[in-house]
């Protein structure tokens, strides 16, 4: 089937160079006063980004990564998540033809051609002028597939600068400019060693979404590049599925998901993925200082538990709660931040934090990324979620790392990393009873087998709690190699 939708997508020459400021501000000034329901995407496994862009359109924002997800499933979520919207946004990662070889594989490019979306280049004009019209020249002809609509001039230093930098594009590269935004002496978005701040972390979302919003209702010519959104082709794409069928043994299954300024990294696909299998999520905070509540199952996302670190540790009745339930064999999925929150301790220049101690060992905060990019995992032991055998796509951005020297064979690692770092070099995965975390974060619009196995978890969880009385020697499943050490 073909589709007509509404679409652009925001890309520019190199990452930093202002598309995630001119993207949340052009979403949310087409809301605001085009009075569009905007549906925004985030090309890539940007947890952050993807975080600004709903605060500023009001809805969620998906992923949509070429390197996680076949082409199928992501014009199959495109077309799904688009639906009832007036226009579609999607935010770029990178230069628009960067990729993981010199091929461009899984670029910014190759999913503009897959979405058939029309591009707006963005391009930092700083200490440049007809250098400008060379490089967005060189970016259309890389790949002449690629439709690159129009330009928008960021960081442009005044009228003559303008001026020179508009003529020469529109002269030779024969693309409108559509928008200038001004060198700029605020910044509403502070940022640190992962990028922007967080929204959940951010004192002022509004005054920041506003003020973007403000700047580019401005500087951008909003009507022509909805113009340019609708002359979009028609997207041919499978017939969208339906959401994936409830487990008839799910109803009133609770699954637990911790989700504060601490632990903020959730993707809403997956979120909806354990809906969709007849799951009810059940919102956790790990700064209240109250027990973990009546669940089946906890997902602990990624985030920053180092900014956390004296709260998190002052919460000892929540932290024990959870090690308590752990003994229980409650399943439990982690990732990154959910990991380090899982181990012993953090240890940074003020010492060690104490954290949920069922893994032995603390992790240690450092100053430059321990892994960074996409991650291929191979399953190589026994644990609650996937068969072994099985391969999984995903991506790690941490600077922490387990403390000291590690030899793999003496943890039960679940995973032997093709592609990544992982918790130690080349390893990841660490299983203790019904728990299983790891640095990598997975995508549910890519892994259809993750939503699944952790509802089916909780099923059997519930049901051993229901049909006898559940001691610390009886699991699901019995993965162990350890005692506990002693808590804090």
């Amino acid at each position: 089937m073909e589709l007509k939708r509404s679409r652009l997508l925001v890309a520019a020459m190199r990452g930093g160079g202002g598309k995630t400021v001119i993207s949340l501000g052009l979403a949310a000034a087409w809301k605001r006063s085009s009075g569009l329901r905007v549906s925004a995407f985030k090309k890539g496994p940007d947890f952050i980004d993807s975080g600004w862009l709903s605060a500023a359109s009001g809805g969620p924002c998906y992923n949509l990564d070429p390197f996680l997800m076949t082409p199928e499933q992501i014009v199959r979520s495109f077309a799904v998540r688009s639906a009832g919207s007036d226009i579609s946004l999607i935010e770029g990662n990178r230069g628009i033809h960067d990729g993981v070889d010199p091929q461009g594989s899984y670029s910014t490019a190759e999913l503009a051609k897959l979405l058939a979306c029309p591009v707006v280049l963005v391009v930092d004009a700083s200490k440049v002028t007809r250098t400008a019209a060379a490089m967005v020249m060189g970016c259309q002809k890389l790949d002449e597939t690629v439709n690159i609509a129009a330009v928008i001039l960021n960081q442009v230093a005044g009228k003559r600068h303008e001026t020179v930098l508009r003529q020469s594009i529109e002269q030779f590269c024969h693309i409108p400019v559509l928008g200038v935004v001004p060198r700029q002496t605020r910044n509403f978005f502070p940022e640190r060693h992962l990028g922007l701040v967080p929204a959940e972390e951010a004192e002022d979302v509004l005054e920041a979404v506003l003020a973007a919003a403000d700047l580019m209702g401005r500087c951008l010519d909003l009507g022509a590049l909805r113009e340019v959104a609708d002359s979009a082709s028609p997207l041919a794409c499978p017939v969208p599925s339906g959401p994936a069928g409830a487990l008839d043994a799910a109803r009133g299954v609770r699954i637990g998901i911790i989700r504060d300024s601490a632990f903020q990294f959730y993707y809403p696909e997956n979120l909806e993925a354990l809906e969709a299998h007849g799951a009810s999520l059940v919102w956790i905070s790990s700064l209240e200082k109250a027990p973990v509540p009546e669940i089946d199952a906890l997902y602990i996302g990624g985030g920053f538990p180092e900014t956390h670190l004296e709260k998190l540790t002052a919460n000892k009745i929540f932290r024990d709660s959870i090690r308590s339930a752990v003994e229980s064999g409650l399943p439990v999925y982690a990732e990154c931040g959910g990991l380090m929150f899982l181990c012993r301790g953090i240890q940074t220049g003020d010492g060690v934090f104490p954290m949920v101690g069922v893994f032995p060992f603390d992790v240690t905060l450092g100053s430059k990324p321990q892994g960074h990019g996409y991650t291929i995992m191979r399953c190589v032991g026994v644990n609650p979620f996937f068969p072994v055998g099985s391969v999984l796509r995903g991506h790690e951005f941490h600077y922490s790392g387990i403390s000291g020297s590690i030899d793999p064979g003496s943890f039960p690692f679940v995973f032997k990393l093709e592609k990544g770092h992982g918790a130690v070099a080349g390893w990841d995965g660490l299983c203790y009873k019904n728990v299983l975390a790891s640095y990598s974060h997975l995508h549910a619009g890519g892994d259809q087998t993750w939503a699944r196995s952790l509802v089916e978890a909780a099923i059997s969880f519930k049901r051993l709690k229901t049909t006898t009385s559940v001691d610390s020697g009886r699991d699901i499943l019995r993965p162990e190699s350890w005692s506990l050490p002693a808590v804090y």
